[in-house]
């Protein structure tokens, strides 16, 4: 990891990131004790590491990362994805934006009120992408097979 990057993740964890990646692992938690939130349990946890140590790396739809279609981007992964909204995405992606909102009230805390703001969003929707470090997220933004259509 690049020293600007584990300097910026430890004034992360300083400003709100350890309380949001313990959110995380509760949703985590929670998931797994129920029957119906246990696919979702896996990807709170990886998505808790993730948001404890955000920079360095980045979010990119897992289609794009293989190349081919991935049954967590096509209907079933918005189904999951709709499910995960009502289980555990909307209290989190709340925790992100009151932090972001605290974070953006002082000039040091804007960018971390911006990063927050991002990990509010995946926090809403994550199924069907994945966290890559970004000199891979780079790559990929210039593969000649990707497609911008929507």
């Amino acid at each position: 990891m690049p020293f600007i990057s584990f300097l910026l993740n430890i004034l992360w964890i300083l400003t709100g990131g350890l309380w949001m990646a313990l959110g995380w692992v509760v949703a985590g938690i929670i998931m797994a004790l129920t029957i119906i939130g246990l696919p979702w349990a896996g990807a709170a946890f990886a998505n808790a590491r993730y948001t404890l140590l955000p920079f360095g790396y980045a979010v990119v739809r897992r289609d794009e990362l293989t190349g081919r279609p991935h049954l967590g981007t096509g209907p079933l992964g918005t189904i999951g994805n709709l499910v995960w909204l009502l289980l555990a995405g909307w209290w989190l992606a709340l925790g992100h934006l009151i932090t972001a909102i605290g974070l953006a009230i002082t000039i040091i805390g804007l960018p971390f009120a911006w990063a927050h703001l991002k990990l509010a969003g995946f926090a809403l929707w994550p199924l069907g992408r994945t966290v890559v470090p970004v000199d891979e997220a780079a790559r990929l933004r210039h593969r000649p097979w990707r497609s911008y259509a929507l």
